[in-house]
């Protein structure tokens, strides 16, 4: 449910907010913006590790991370509102100071409420089985997420931005809340080491876990391939299948299906052969499918929605077992960890994750447009090549990621013969 919540609001801020405030009746200047979003993120990247080890050395009787989650939902909920309400309703430097701040408030309560909450898991459950079975059910929630944020777009034509954030705050409220009624943090996480372990230290360890980066690597490379046909996927569409932007609905809702589909498989199957096994495969299988978007096109006998669709379908299920188990693997490396230094450090873990993706996410800004240099529509000389090779692009990461794979550990517990 905490996963459910940040999407709603991801969707709307990520979205909407540069709309709201850069359309016909622009707020505020396109640079001044500019400067704020990327002024935000870094702040963000600067933030993430200091925060993952102050949650990792909280002490109190409820633990390390649910009162943080408790008390920086609310400031961000409210921030999140205030997002789209600024003084002035025409262009003024009062909407700048006004939208500087409140992001930033908005930016920096995110990163203390997300990163405690995401290093949870491996807290409240043991075993691969309990974290791959509650992993599925994130990224479940997270689909629904995708898909009730995807929905903002008429209720803002009809109601306005105030209300549909009030709306989408009010939803999100009980869904940050709720959990925290019934989560527990198991005591003995609780300990007291001798000497705890410094800022510095903390960091040392955590880089150099050798276990720790080769995972950051195959994450990395995983995460790069998802967002790369993500951010292209519209230009896949309309101009290698020769479809509406409308004609997206089809093909997201597609892959949301066959994504939801496989997530208890993905958990069946990891219980039965074990996680190692089933995330190679599904890699494997990434890696056979992207290219495949190098065979569509109008030379096809059939309506190409068709095929288009079975692309993205069998794209879906083969990424659903990365998607579901790489929060299992990360949870064995922080169990390894613990074991070698007698301090659990969950919150470093997650916040040098979270370096990473908040990193990742700024490049693959940069990157499709240079794709798109090398033809990006019938229109040009080359055809849409950037488009088509994308595919590709994917299958080199996503067989990257197979081949570091094999250099990982085995941490894993092998599953008792059935």
């Amino acid at each position: 449910m905490l996963s459910l919540g940040d999407m709603l609001m991801w969707n709307v801020v990520n979205n909407w907010l540069m709309y709201f405030y850069l359309s016909e009746s622009s707020l505020v200047p396109n640079s001044f913006f500019s400067a704020i979003i990327f002024f935000n993120g870094l702040t963000s990247v600067v933030i993430a590790l200091p925060v993952g080890y102050w949650s990792d050395h909280i002490r109190s009787r409820w633990g390390r991370r649910l009162p943080v989650l408790f008390v920086m939902a609310l400031p961000r909920l409210l921030l999140f509102v205030l997002l789209w309400t600024p003084p002035s309703k025409s262009e003024s430097f009062r909407n700048v100071i006004y939208l500087a701040l409140v992001s930033l408030g908005h930016e920096i309560t995110s990163v203390l409420h997300q990163i405690p909450g995401k290093a949870l898991l491996p807290e409240i459950a043991r075993t691969d089985q309990e974290r791959v079975r509650i992993s599925a059910w994130v990224e479940g929630f997270l689909l629904i997420g995708v898909v009730v944020g995807s929905i903002a777009g008429p209720l803002i034509e009809r109601f306005g931005y105030v209300q549909v954030a009030l709306l989408y705050a009010a939803i999100s409220f009980p869904l940050f809340y709720l959990p925290l009624l019934v989560l527990r943090e198991p005591p003995t996480d609780q300990r007291v080491v001798s000497k705890p372990i410094d800022f510095r230290q903390s960091l040392s360890l955590t880089l150099h876990n050798r276990t720790f980066l080769i995972f950051v690597a195959i994450h990395a490379l995983i995460t790069s391939s998802i967002t790369l046909i993500q951010m292209m996927f519209p230009f896949i569409v309309t101009e290698i299948l020769g479809l509406t932007m409308g004609d997206t609905v089809y093909f997201y809702l597609s892959g949301l299906l066959a994504t939801l589909i496989c997530y208890p498989l993905v958990t069946w199957l990891a219980k039965r052969f074990g996680k190692r096994r089933i995330f190679a495969g599904s890699l494997l299988a990434t890696t056979l499918v992207l290219p495949g978007l190098l065979f569509l096109g109008d030379w096809l006998s059939v309506p190409l929605l068709l095929p288009g669709i079975v692309w993205v379908v069998l794209q879906a299920m083969a990424l659903a077992g990365p998607t579901v188990l790489q929060p299992a693997f990360i949870a064995e490396v922080i169990d390894s960890d613990a074991e070698k230094v007698g301090e659990r450090r969950e919150g470093a873990y997650y916040a040098a994750l979270d370096f990473i993706d908040r990193i990742i996410y700024g490049v693959a800004g940069v990157v499709p447009s240079l794709f798109l240099l090398l033809g990006r529509g019938g229109a040009d000389p080359r055809g849409p090549l950037g488009i088509r090779i994308v595919g590709v692009a994917g299958s080199i990461f996503t067989l990257a990621a197979l081949l570091l794979l094999r250099r990982y550990p085995h941490l894993e517990k092998q599953p008792a013969a059935t």
